[in-house]
């Protein structure tokens, strides 16, 4: 081969190397995908199909379905019926905001009276419980009997969460006062945190020597300055049905 048709083989070979680089680099850019928490494929140190590690959901294999420990219904004279329930988060270090539930309220016989539904907060660990109060819920003429609040585990989403991300307020020194047909019950509610809180709705619930919830209500405090106090104050317009044991007043504050 000559040394002219040697150096044009040089420099067709270049080009040809060059154009399948180009090439190479167009197709990486067009095809390759990076790893993510939605390409539905297990990668990134995922625990599963885009779920746990660094995805923000976690893996259904890891979750434990939220435990409703009691639903109570606290009938009133007018046609109303007040709900008091408590759902439990099972799970570790994870938590769901906005799980949906459904309330069902039957009176005698099994009598249908009432269905409803609502959303509520799962904090994780160390306050797990979360309490859900309804008030006033008209039923008409139909006792209420049973009440149930039910959790589809399939409509919850778990999300990885280590500690509770919010500031809960204190509460203390419960009393109750009043009088037998008109009761009061007082509590002191501190902010541990350095900002201000504000719209903080509180449940206080009475129960009896069995540990069965006699009595309901809820109170708002609508702003409670850092590191300040404040006395909350929770009233009903009728005695209780039987001889109160204790008093717990629980905060109902949403996950940021």
């Amino acid at each position: 081969m000559s040394w002219n048709a040697r150096r044009k083989f040089i420099i067709l070979f270049g080009i040809c190397a060059v154009g399948m680089t180009l090439l190479a680099l167009a197709l990486v850019a067009t095809l390759y995908q990076a790893p993510s928490c939605h390409d539905e494929k297990q990668n990134n140190d995922e625990a599963g199909i885009d779920c746990g590690g660094p995805c923000t959901v976690l893996c259904t294999a890891l979750e434990r379905a939220p435990r409703v420990l009691f639903t109570q219904a606290l009938v009133k004279g007018d046609g109303r019926t007040d709900i008091i329930a408590e759902v439990e988060n099972q799970n570790i270090a994870a938590g769901a905001r906005q799980v949906p539930y459904t309330l069902t309220l039957y009176g005698f016989d099994q009598v249908l009276v009432r269905q409803m539904s609502g959303t509520l907060d799962l904090p994780p660990p160390p306050n797990a419980v979360a309490s859900v109060y309804i008030p006033n819920i008209p039923t008409g003429n139909q006792k209420v009997i049973h009440a149930f609040l039910t959790i589809d585990p399939m409509a919850v989403t778990w999300v990885p969460m280590p500690t509770d991300p919010r500031i809960l307020p204190v509460v203390s020194n419960t009393t109750l006062l009043g009088t037998t047909t008109e009761p009061r019950v007082d509590a002191v509610v501190t902010n541990p945190g350095v900002t201000t809180l504000f719209d903080i709705p509180l449940v206080g619930m009475i129960r009896d020597a069995a540990g069965q919830v006699i009595a309901a209500s809820q109170t708002i405090i609508t702003s409670l300055p850092a590191q300040g106090e404040t006395t909350a104050t929770f009233t009903w317009n009728t005695g209780f049905a039987s001889v109160p044991a204790s008093i717990e007043v629980l905060p109902v504050v949403p996950l940021p």
